[in-house]
């Protein structure tokens, strides 16, 4: 995301100097308008994920608006600023706790307010609860192009009858299943009892489970789009689609358990003092650097597929945390 401010003088010296005399008794200096806010709003610190409510399907995660109340739920700090900004969470550097802390939030628009200016009221409550101040700053970024490799993709299509026979019932949640909210849309989360995960969205349909310290991903429909999601959490840094494929596919992939803390690692998960080191000052979380290709097996997986991936350096806009509370002000 990129926003510049300018302010810019006019030319019209004569017109402004005719305005200036004739309003120059009882005139006012203009004030830019308060910043939107949530009419009311409580923060709690979100509880421990409960089995039995993830099982039943009963658990919210993410944000949803219904009429004029928005929810929050088991979101993290990292996720609310990104949200608020409409960022990814690359592109905010502060305190690594942010990834951890997670809060229930419910708020109330005032009269007048639509869906679109959530952000901005999130804005104003990190502001006044958390004490939230930042700075934006532009600079260079690694990241990894996602393209065909020569020879072609070797990605096999979903089976049609595998399809969704009403694409507006699909996108909905199902008894059992757990609406997780992300910046690309709803996906749904349903837990098996042997611990499997069965996750579904737009164009996408898999399951996950652990067997023998192995994590195994079979996708019977996946997108691109969700594909290169996947990618970026194990690359640990964005991933930019540039296959030009727009159709699902279907694969399965299997993850050691090094990977998967190595992805945990690389997104933010296992620092501080969970991984024994001290946290990092506020604004000080370094961007991290894309891999060179052969340091991890994620550049393999997609070689399989008949793709791969190509580093490269691009401006960006970041989002320097200079101050935040971890404990927000009382409702």
């Amino acid at each position: 995301m990129r926003t510049t401010l300018s302010f810019r003088t006019g030319a019209c010296l004569t017109l402004t100097t005719l305005f200036a005399a004739s309003t120059a008794f009882g005139q006012t200096t203009p004030t830019a308008p308060p910043p939107m806010a949530f009419e009311v709003a409580s923060i709690k610190p979100s509880p421990p994920l409960d089995q039995a409510k993830l099982l039943a399907g009963q658990l919210h995660l993410g944000m949803s608006v219904t009429g004029t109340r928005v929810e929050f739920g088991y979101t993290p700090l990292m996720q609310l600023i990104c949200t608020a900004y409409k960022v990814k969470p690359f592109q905010v550097n502060g305190p690594s706790w942010m990834n951890s802390t997670m809060f229930d939030i419910s708020a109330k628009l005032p009269d007048g307010a639509t869906k679109d200016q959530v952000p901005e009221m999130l804005q104003a409550l990190l502001a006044d609860r958390f004490k939230m101040t930042l700075r934006r700053e532009n600079k260079e970024h690694s990241e990894y192009a996602l393209t065909v490799a020569k020879g072609g993709a070797k990605l096999k299509s979903a089976d049609p009858e595998r399809a969704p026979a009403d694409p507006a019932a699909e996108a909905q949640a199902k008894p059992g299943e757990n609406t997780a909210n992300t910046p690309d849309g709803p996906m749904y989360v349903s837990v098996g009892k042997d611990g499997s995960q069965h996750i579904r969205g737009p164009g996408t349909l898999m399951t996950t489970a652990m067997s023998n310290g192995m994590l195994h991903l079979e996708a019977t429909r996946i997108t691109m789009k969700f594909l290169v999601q996947l990618i970026s959490q194990f690359a640990g840094t964005p991933v930019i689609d540039k296959t030009e494929l727009t159709g699902s596919y279907k694969l399965s992939l299997d993850f050691s358990m090094e990977e998967l803390m190595a992805m945990a690692r690389a997104n933010g998960a296992m620092t501080g003092s969970s991984s024994g080191g001290p946290p990092p000052a506020p604004g000080s979380t370094p961007v991290v650097a894309a891999p060179e290709p052969s340091s991890t097996s994620i550049f393999a997986m997609v070689q399989q597929f008949g793709l791969k991936l190509a580093p490269q350096k691009v401006p960006e806009d970041f989002l320097i945390v200079d101050r935040i509370e971890k404990t927000p002000t009382e409702n």
